[in-house]
Formats: structure tokens, sequence, C-alpha cells
């Protein structure tokens, strides 16, 4: 999948900061993002949220965190995002036995001609699902570290760069602790947002056995009404290109930064959103804002996105922990707290 040259709502060349587009322009181009969500909504059964989300995580350019228990179709969500948008997709799966090479590939000696040649590892690709990350030791997860932040890799001292669409959606399971590893704050940093995918609700688990019953799997609804890509091409640039003009206001960035902010000062917080948080919901709003076809940023993007962007890059304190507190409490009293703008 090549990426082309930036372009602006109506399909030219421009900087991503270009001026305001017409109404007729943006819901030209936002149509491509609800055909998407539409064609991911036949294939995943219920999991708006993490559509949503997922979504949002493509058009910021940024990577997600999955958690959720097996089965609830983290994978399957992955998979249908790149054959929506005309991507290649690689899986790895994550033991405690990975090594970087078996992620990012190595420098083989080929007897025929006497030379070594690089061979490329899976992420050399658009979407890259890595299965229970936290099963890997540190070194291999910091594998991923150059290429979600620098899109590069360097294998035996040799620079190579990844495709502009590289997207890292790593999975992980929540309730399972033995044999893991803990993903390092700094890894955890570079997720611009945390998707939790639950059980189903007992509608949704009803109409997926409905559907499995009567031989329409999802996994047959991907390979069908997937077979086409949704997206034509250019479509996912000029996407891009209208999520980095959509315009945030100099009182939506200001209250982004009071909440990042708060989370620093609240009494349960040991370590609260740094800068790169305040960044990343910036940015992750102005996607939801193209998903709601608008080209501004309303308080109610933020507040939605708040959780996803905010939880996985803060820490409570032991004794807060230890009476139950979660940090989601945390982000809903520090949603509270700060005044949202008018």
């Amino acid at each position: 999948m090549n990426e082309k040259p930036v372009l602006g709502l109506d399909g030219q060349a421009q900087s991503a900061s270009g001026a305001t587009q017409s109404p007729e322009a943006l819901a030209m181009v936002t149509s491509g993002a609800r055909r998407v969500r539409e064609a991911l909504g036949r294939v995943i059964v219920g999991q708006n949220e993490a559509i949503n989300l997922a979504l949002v995580t493509l058009l910021a350019g940024g990577h997600a965190l999955i958690e959720g228990v097996p089965g609830v179709g983290k994978t399957l969500l992955v998979k249908a995002l790149a054959r929506a948008v005309a991507g290649d997709f690689q899986r790895i799966q994550f033991t405690p036995d990975l090594m970087p090479a078996d992620v990012t590939g190595t420098s083989v000696f080929d007897l025929r001609t006497q030379e070594f040649r690089l061979v490329r590892g899976p992420v050399f690709t658009n979407f890259l699902l890595a299965d229970e990350i936290n099963r890997a030791p540190a070194k291999t997860q910091s594998a991923l570290l150059e290429a979600m932040q620098e899109r590069q890799v360097t294998i035996d001292r040799e620079t190579c760069a990844l495709s502009p669409v590289f997207v890292v959606f790593a999975t992980q399971n929540p309730i399972e602790h033995q044999g893991t590893y803990p993903l390092p704050e700094a890894q955890k940093d570079r997720f611009l947002v945390k998707i939790r995918m639950d059980y189903p609700t007992a509608e949704d688990e009803n109409e997926l056995a409905r559907l499995v019953a009567g031989g329409d799997a999802p996994e047959r609804r991907l390979d069908e009404d997937l077979r086409v890509p949704v997206l034509q091409s250019g479509e996912l640039e000029q996407l891009r290109a209208a999520t980095a003009q959509v315009r945030v206001s100099d009182a939506i960035s200001g209250y982004i930064v009071s909440l990042a902010r708060q989370t620093r000062q609240h009494a349960a917080v040991w370590v609260g959103a740094g800068p790169r948080a305040t960044l990343a919901l910036l940015t992750a709003s102005r996607a939801l804002a193209i998903l709601e076809e608008r080209d501004f940023v309303a308080p109610e993007d933020v507040k939605t996105l708040a959780a996803p962007v905010l939880e996985h890059r803060m820490l409570l304190r032991p004794e807060f922990e230890m009476e139950g507190v979660t940090i989601r409490e945390v982000i809903n009293a520090v949603l509270e707290l700060v005044e949202v703008p008018r």
C-alpha cells in the first residue's frame, strides 16, 4: 500500500494547515470514513466504541493498545480494518522466546551470491497486530519502539524506513498475568489510545449466535463483504489530510491542557498524563470530529476520548489502588472538575 502525497479536501495537494474547506468538500471526503465504519459494523457484531477508536487511531496516524479477554474479536477488528482500506496485514504472536529479529528482520548470508541480504520481518507492513504483546520480554517489546515512534527500524546498523501508513495494534489479556511482562511506561505512552473490548451485550451475543447458526459467521462476512476495499485509491490520504485540518479553538486546546494538568494534581495519582498525552488527546479529538463529519473539535469529542487516551498513561498511588480506586474514576472526577468551554 503506497502512501500518496498529502491531499486537501478537494483532492489537490496542499499543506495540512490549509484553509477550512467548504461543507460540501468535507461531506464528500468524510463519507469514506462513514463507509468504513459501516463495513466494520457488518463484520464486527457490537463493539461500536472499539470500531470508532480503531478508526480514530487510523485517521490520527497513531497506534492502539487493545485490551480484552480472548474471543471478543480483537484480531478480527484489525483484519477487517486492513481489508477495508486495502492495507497489508501482519500478525506476530508474542511469546517469551520471541527475539527482536523476529519482529524487525535480520541479515542472512546468501551462499549463492556470497553476500549478506536483508530479510525483512513482519514489521514491514501497514497494519501490525502484536498479539499478547505483554508475553514477550522488554528487549523484544522495545524492538517496536523505534518503529512506532520514528516509522523506521535499524537492522545491523542499517536504517530502513517503514510505510507512511504503519499502525500497530497491540493486544493484551487483562486477567491473565502468569508468564507476562508489564509494558514499560515509555512504550505505553506511544499508544495513542487504549481500546477496551468487553463481553458483548446479551442482544449482540444472541445476534452473533444466530449468524453463525445460519452460516453467516463474521469470518465469512470478512471474506465476502470486504473482498473489495471500501476506500478507493487516495481516499485514506484525503481523510488524514482532513483530520490535520480540523479546527481546534484556543478554548478547546486550553481545555485539553487543563485536563492533562489536573491529572497530575489529583491526590490519587502518582504519575499523571504528560505532554505527549496532551497532544494525543488533541490529535485524537480531531479524528473523532472527522468521524462525526465536523471540521472543528467540540468539547464532547475531548470528553469522549479522555479515558481512552489518558488511562494507560497514568499510575495511581498504591494506597488508593488498594482501596479499589480506578484510573477511570479519577479521569471522570477530573472531567467534573475542569470547566467545559462554551
